[in-house]
């Protein structure tokens, strides 16, 4: 019979999943509440829901996000770039390159910095090359989702899993996770999936422009907002007399009046004084509406227009970004990064309104008009990363330069040895960084990824909470009903794809959140080996190729490369079907 513990449980899980897929309240937050719930009504114990503190691997997570950013920080990895990319002219050796630098480091470093770094070389090359740049970042993405499934290391989620193997390990008698338990199927995978990015990324990724030789031109839909000025001969004439329905990549779609909306109708809309008026167009008309008609203005910019120094830059908004579900009003956006925004894209939807007054999303690409001072204050930023041109880099020298990248072979080369425990070994190497000045505890503090600890820890608890309950036991039971027909293999295959489908859709936390503890379960009923059922979740849940949300460099290249959702599916859902195949294959040999 049901209980009402259970009954609270499953409505936290369903909670969870309205929350994150239509994304109504912060990823965090969500999973705050939902404890919260079962804390309350004394599901969990105070201790219990707080237990994942002392995890452990979810320090090693934020750990490692701090060594990935200070890499990003400084001029280590654009200087390899530089060397890499330098001469190459072809598509596929352009792909190739990639695969061979992103991977392999993606393996052992954070993904999302590596991908920020590189977002704006691939934006160079492809205009220098004339190759859309939506046939550059979806391989990118794709390069380091699958170098960090090659170790326990690269991708936070074998490491949120290893987190949940620690905390489950007195009660199952859980076996260890190794630095290189996961490069049996990752290895191979990163070799197929990129003989497949190869052969058929070109054919099945999208080409925006109609013609190539047009790709400075390429009109990408931003809103952008306007006003005609005091005294303006625009004053009193219609969107025809006033030249203004042809303008060169700019249409008029629509002007704001008194806070009423107006349709922007050529021959019949009489244009007035402190008019606001909102056009689509691409980067270089706005620049030049910015820089050169004396009729109108962009409200915005205000004294940005009268600096000796102002830059037309992108970004895009990061995956974790605190500025997700706020305005740029309420960020303080101008005063805070010393730039303006004059356009927002977001891809697949026309936005409207005022640009200062739109709720942000991840993945947004926002136009700004930056002052001088704006390079430097970027760099200490996690909310958005630039996409349009390469940042100001932190020069280290030779020998702090070695003490970085020699520092962060030692320590995971002692972790993988078993000679010191990843997590002292990171604790004592920043602390190095620290004396010898590449960082500083200032942006140590700003690297660290404080919402990703608590989703951790919350999710955690929710999967202590599920096997406490026995509902991971009753998912189980219903797993092992549909697919024990079909074998052990079987088994691995209903697990590996439901993970998949929620972390396509939901999250991937959320994904390894529920499903770890019903697959952990599931081998525990059936007295079978546990180690294939739980790195079958975690690939699962970190191999996600088949939605922009699936992963968080999915959604960082989403709006620069101009996707759409059906873009992903497209070319995702073929490579997720070969890695589950295998990933079950290996697994099998391997372990059943």
């Amino acid at each position: 019979m049901i209980t009402f513990d259970q009954i609270l449980v499953y409505l936290v899980i369903l909670f969870i999943f309205i929350s994150l897929y239509w994304d109504l309240i912060r990823p965090g937050f969500t999973f705050i509440l939902g404890v919260s719930v079962l804390g309350v009504f004394q599901v969990l114990s105070p201790k219990e829901v707080l237990a994942g503190m002392a995890n452990e691997q979810i320090m090693v997570i934020l750990l490692l996000l701090v060594i990935g950013d200070t890499f990003r920080q400084t001029s280590v990895l654009d200087i390899l770039f530089d060397g890499v990319f330098k001469e190459t002219k072809t598509y596929k050796g352009f792909i190739s390159k990639m695969f061979l630098i992103i991977a392999p480091l993606s393996a052992f470093l954070n993904n999302t910095p590596l991908v920020a770094l590189m977002m704006p070389y691939a934006h160079t090359w492809s205009k220098k090359n004339k190759v859309s740049i939506s046939k550059l970042l979806i391989p990118l993405s794709y390069a380091a989702i699958l170098g960090g499934c090659i170790t326990l290391i690269g991708t936070s989620t074998n490491l949120i899993v290893n987190g949940l193997v620690v905390d489950q390990k007195i009660v199952h008698e859980l076996p260890e996770l190794n630095m290189f338990d996961f490069f049996w199927v990752g290895f191979p995978m990163l070799i197929i999936g990129f003989v497949y990015i190869l052969l058929f990324g070109n054919k099945l990724l999208p080409n925006r422009e109609n013609v190539i030789e047009t790709f400075e031109s390429h009109q990408r839909e931003y809103i952008v907002e306007t006003q005609i000025k005091a005294g303006s001969p625009l004053n009193g004439k219609t969107i025809t007399e006033a030249k203004l329905r042809n303008l060169e990549g700019l249409y008029l779609f629509r002007i704001i009046r008194n806070d009423r909306y107006l349709m922007a109708e050529p021959n019949e809309t009489i244009l007035r004084e402190k008019d606001v008026l909102m056009f689509t167009g691409d980067t270089a008309a706005i620049s030049n509406i910015v820089q050169k008609n004396p009729s109108i203005e962009i409200p915005s910019v205000g004294m940005f227009t009268k600096k000796d120094k102002t830059d037309i830059i992108e970004i895009v908004v990061s995956h974790n970004s605190s500025m997700i579900n706020k305005t740029l009003k309420e960020e303080n956006f101008r005063a805070k990064y010393d730039a303006t925004a004059i356009a927002i894209h977001r891809n697949g939807e026309r936005l409207s309104g005022k640009i200062g007054l739109v709720n942000l999303k991840a993945g947004d690409t926002i136009l700004l008009l930056a002052g001088a001072d704006f390079k430097n204050l970027m760099n200490v930023t996690k909310d958005f990363y630039t996409i349009s041109r390469p940042r100001e880099l932190n020069k280290l020298g030779n020998f702090r330069t070695s003490l970085l990248i020699g520092g962060t072979i030692l320590v995971i080369l002692l972790a993988a040895l078993k000679i010191t425990s990843l997590f002292m070994g990171l604790v004592v190497f920043i602390s190095v960084l620290v004396a010898a000045g590449i960082t500083t505890p200032k942006k140590i503090s700003r690297n660290i990824d404080y919402q990703l600890g608590i989703v951790i820890v919350m999710a955690l608890a929710l999967g202590h909470a599920m096997i406490k309950t026995n509902v991971a036991e009753n998912f189980a039971q219903i797993l092992i009903q549909v697919f024990e027909p079909f074998g052990n293999v079987g088994l691995l295959i209903g697990i590996y794809l439901i993970t998949s489908l929620l972390a396509a859709f939901v999250t991937n936390v959320a994904a390894v959140a529920i499903i770890f503890p019903i697959s952990l379960t599931l081998a525990s009923d059936l007295n079978l080996p546990f180690l294939p059922f739980i790195l079958v979740v975690s690939f699962a849940a970190a191999a996600n190729f088949m939605t922009p949300i699936g992963y968080q460099t999915n959604i960082m290249v989403y709006g620069p490369g101009g996707y759409k959702f059906r873009d992903y599916l497209k070319i995702g859902t073929p490579l997720t079907i070969i890695y589950m195949i295998v990933t079950i294959t290996i697994l099998s040999i391997f372990y059943l």
